[in-house]
């Protein structure tokens, strides 16, 4: 007791010093880790812009007009990343008397694009054995196409997609369910049952040979046999 009473005063101090030593080393420290906290946010916020900015510039609002044979003509909006293909489905689809073998249909969509889908009389009034581009028609197969094509079959680079559309046909060998699905007449299950068929049987050897399917008769045939190959 003595000594608490002789030493009282350097007692209160030293527990002053230690209590102020405390008290700056916590604030030191939430200081710091709010700091960290914020620059932790700031790279995080700055790492998702920059993401955002990268999925909008891949992913850009067009706006395409599709005329001609198709069940909906009008002015539609797709994206960027959206083909040809696609602005036709869009637009509900083609009609009986379309005809796209001179239309690029894996072709990506651009702002203001035009895309015209002529019938089968309009193609054959257009010069034969190559179909001209119309310069209207920004859907249509240029020769830049033809010889991108031609240099990346010499490459060995042609794509699935490619060879699933041959000169604007659909090849029944190697489409998917939502290439066959673009065919008039063709819907999910008939889309479907070809795909059956050639896993079962092996490729088609001729278009007719797609009447073998089941669900596809004379008149499903009449419909799409111009727009489509083996």
């Amino acid at each position: 007791m003595k000594f608490l009473k002789k030493h009282k005063s350097k007692i209160f101090i030293l527990i002053f010093i230690f209590f102020t030593a405390f008290t700056i080393y916590d604030t030191y420290s939430m200081e710091n880790e709010t700091e960290n906290d914020i620059k932790t946010e700031s790279e995080i916020t700055e790492k998702e812009t920059k993401d955002d900015e990268k999925a909008k510039s891949q992913t850009e609002k067009v706006l395409v007009d599709v005329k001609g044979e198709i069940n909906t003509p009008g002015v539609y909006e797709l994206t960027s990343n959206n083909t040809v293909i696609d602005a036709i489905n869009k637009a509900g689809g083609l009609t009986k008397n379309s005809d796209t073998s001179n239309i690029n249909l894996s072709k990506k969509l651009e702002n203001e694009m035009v895309i015209i889908v002529y019938s089968k009389s309009e193609i054959q009034k257009m010069e034969e054995p190559k179909i001209e581009c119309p310069p209207c028609n920004d859907a249509c197969i240029k020769e830049e196409d033809e010889k991108a094509k031609l240099d990346n079959s010499e490459n060995g680079e042609t794509s699935s997609e490619e060879n699933s559309q041959i000169n604007g046909k659909i090849n029944i060998n190697t489409a998917t369910s939502e290439q066959l699905q673009t065919l008039d007449g063709i819907g999910e299950s008939k889309a479907k049952a070809i795909i059956d068929y050639r896993e079962k049987n092996g490729n088609f050897k001729t278009i007719e040979d797609l009447k073998n399917v089941s669900g596809i008769g004379d008149s499903v045939y009449e419909k799409i046999k111009n727009n489509i190959t083996v």
